[in-house]
């Protein structure tokens, strides 16, 4: 972990964070809103590490005592909210590790940090528990408020809170940090950057995953042969994605970058700007046999095999349908 600096686009909340610091107004609660991976933990642990940065400067030092607790995690004044529970943060949580222990003054620090990631899974009463605090915060409290989705926060909550919401980075920052930084080659940084649209966690988990390279195999070959598969194979094939530990959803977002390549083919025929360019002659012959309205059919046949599974309906149901769908127009 290091500094603001290190945070890989993100301008306008690391800026917000910076004048604060270098204008000594903090305010008691920040919700920092954004999909899974996407980084706000990274910040969130940067900014608390600059409050009580004994240097005292706009980025950390990373050198003094309080820098070197807060980077191996140990700092008595950056408390980490944790919940037994794997989907809920329940009242017991928050009165026991934020209630109960505002009172107690900073043991070494001028603030006392609290980090609550997963935010949106408080149950109704741990968030009317947290808003007691946030009523009446004493001075030295900061907390932190880390999301996927502040619409399920109170509003009570939403008002008392400076709301930042995390953008996707533009693909060239992330590709630059993939091949600078991990040493992925240039091919694969293009998937994965295509595949995590802006966000630079994904894109890591993806260019470090062992199972990516038989996903994205898995998936292509279904796809080359999907009009001469029997729906039965289609199915077994569908039945071996769960092997891997790669979500479903990743899957489908590779199908449909795929897609996605056959509609530019299809209407440029130019394949430098292809994400699967190494796989021109499959997605020529795809282009060629599809009409405009089928390959974009597909296309809206994946997002909603997302939503529907989002919405746990059932997996061979849902795939079936997709497969069908694809089958018809891919």
């Amino acid at each position: 972990m290091a500094g603001f600096r290190d945070i890989i686009g993100q301008e306008q909340i690391k800026e917000h964070f910076r004048n604060a610091i270098a204008a000594k107004k903090i305010s008691h609660a920040y919700i920092i809103n954004g999909e899974k991976s996407s980084g706000k933990e990274f910040i969130a642990k940067v900014f608390a590490m600059a409050l009580q940065c004994e240097k005292g400067e706009v980025e950390p030092c990373q050198e003094c005592h309080s820098c070197r607790q807060a980077l191996s995690g140990n700092h008595p004044d950056i408390i980490y909210v944790t919940h037994e529970k794997p989907n809920t943060i329940s009242v017991d949580d928050i009165r026991a590790q934020v209630n109960d222990d505002v009172a107690i003054k900073p043991y070494s620090g001028p603030y006392k940090v609290y980090l609550v990631n997963e935010a949106e899974k408080m149950t109704p009463q741990a968030q009317n528990a947290i808003l007691k605090t946030l009523e009446e915060p004493p001075a030295y409290v900061v907390i932190l408020l880390l999301t996927t989705n502040v619409n399920v926060l109170l509003p009570t909550i939403l008002s008392r809170c400076v709301v930042l919401n995390m953008k996707p980075v533009a693909d060239g920052l992330v590709r630059d940090y993939l091949m600078k930084e991990l040493k992925v080659p240039d091919y694969k940084a293009e998937v994965c950057v295509s595949f995590a649209r802006g966000n630079v966690g994904r894109a890591k988990a993806l260019a470090s995953s062992e199972d990516f390279e038989h996903v994205k195999s898995e998936a292509l070959s279904l796809l080359k042969y999907i009009q001469e598969m029997e729906i039965y194979e289609i199915v077994t094939a569908i039945k071996k994605i769960s092997e891997y530990k790669l979500e479903i959803n990743d899957y489908l977002d590779l199908m449909a970058i795929w897609y996605r390549d056959v509609l530019l083919f299809k209407a440029t025929n130019d394949g430098n700007h292809l994400v699967f360019r190494e796989e021109i002659s499959s997605l020529r012959k795809c282009a060629q046999r599809s009409n405009y309205e089928g390959i974009e059919e597909v296309i809206r046949a994946l997002d909603t095999a997302k939503k529907r599974l989002d919405a746990n309906v059932n997996f061979d149901l849902t795939m079936e349908l997709l497969l069908l769908t694809i089958k018809e127009n891919g």
